[in-house]
């Protein structure tokens, strides 16, 4: 599924899994997924950079990854 909103006007949420160093930092935009089902990951460093667009498994697979090597 995907939306016709730009990801730019969305509101994006820092990663808790992201360190707090300013170093690798992941963003997701939570109000998106509960709406449309998709799920949209970036880089915070490039907010204007592309994008991954998951679903829910995939979404919770990256999550998991998360917690297991982060």
């Amino acid at each position: 599924m995907s939306s016709t909103r730009s990801p730019r006007s969305l509101r994006w949420v820092k990663s808790t899994y992201s360190g707090g160093e300013g170093g690798n930092c992941i963003e997701w935009a939570p109000a998106h997924a509960a709406a449309t089902g998709e799920f949209l990951v970036r880089d915070s460093k490039d907010m204007c950079g592309p994008h991954l667009s998951l679903n829910r498994e995939g979404f919770a697979g990256l999550v998991e990854f998360a917690k297991h090597h982060g």
